[in-house]
């Protein structure tokens, strides 16, 4: 299935996408995408409905980001080998774990605000990864059956305030608009390898990245695993797992994002989303 929240912002109402790429209404059927209705159980339930008898929901309505809810905003840094060969870094011996503030997320065509005082902000598409059941002190071998879903991420950055301010990488990652998650939340069974999914970026019709989760350094069960050592993972939590080369503080000269921009981007099989920045 693709699960999705439509509708004005804070006002998003339950749907999946038909076959034919209409939205369907799921209102009489779940309160929303978030929580419980991410269970197993809950999502086989959704998964043996009718399709074809859910009203459709009329027009192209605004898609809102496509879990709510969402409790931790977990990302990981520098998680793809030809990612940190780019800029320079070395292959981190375990995850580099930051958190990304909820108050960043947005729907995946919703405008994006560039912050008052930044030079630098960037881009960087990512695996979402949506959490369907509580996970903690998971195995490897037993991760994956705690993942509802599978989503497209901006992991959008302020690589000054990030890297040049001192502390930690969240105040360079959590600015309002920096976290749009969607357009669907793609369900595990939709999936076939996690580790095997195309992915890419433009920047006003011009391709800067262009590459595959299969160069991840730690895939997606060792990564719900291993964070779920340190802190219990609850169903709507949010996985961003990193990205591959291409992001503008890359570059040689690097290249930052600035108002009137366009950004596109897409994870195959997980839809595409479109951001105009905007000045903040």
């Amino acid at each position: 299935m693709k699960l999705l929240r439509y509708g004005p912002r804070g006002q998003e109402k339950p749907g999946l996408l038909d076959s034919e790429g209409r939205i369907r209404s799921l209102e009489a059927h779940v309160d929303d995408i978030a929580g419980g209705a991410l269970s197993p159980a809950a999502l086989e339930r959704l998964g043996s409905l009718d399709v074809a008898k859910l009203p459709l929901v009329e027009g192209k309505p605004r898609l809102g980001p496509c879990v709510a809810g969402i409790g931790k905003f977990i990302c990981v840094g520098l998680n793809y080998s030809d990612h940190a060969a780019e800029t320079g870094a070395e292959i981190p011996s375990e995850p580099i774990l930051f958190m990304k503030a909820t108050s960043a997320i947005s729907g995946p065509d919703d405008d994006v605000e560039i912050p008052r005082g930044s030079t630098k902000t960037d881009w960087e598409v990512e695996l979402g990864v949506v959490i369907g059941s509580q996970a903690k002190y998971v195995s490897q071998e037993d991760a994956l059956d705690h993942v509802a879903g599978y989503c497209v991420i901006n992991d959008v950055s302020e690589r000054e305030f990030q890297i040049e301010r001192l502390g930690q990488w969240t105040k360079g990652k959590s600015c309002d608009t920096f976290g749009p998650i969607g357009p669907w939340l793609v369900t595990k069974d939709e999936v076939a390898d996690p580790q095997k999914l195309k992915m890419w970026l433009d920047v006003n019709e011009r391709r800067f990245q262009d590459g595959s989760t299969a160069t991840m350094i730690y895939d997606v069960a060792f990564l719900v695993s291993y964070i779920s050592q340190f802190m219990s993972l609850q169903p709507g939590d949010v996985i961003s797992t990193g990205t591959p080369p291409g992001v503008g503080l890359g570059l040689k000269p690097p290249s930052y994002l600035k108002a009137g921009d366009i950004v596109t981007l897409s994870i195959e099989g997980l839809g595409v989303q479109r951001q105009k920045f905007v000045q903040g």
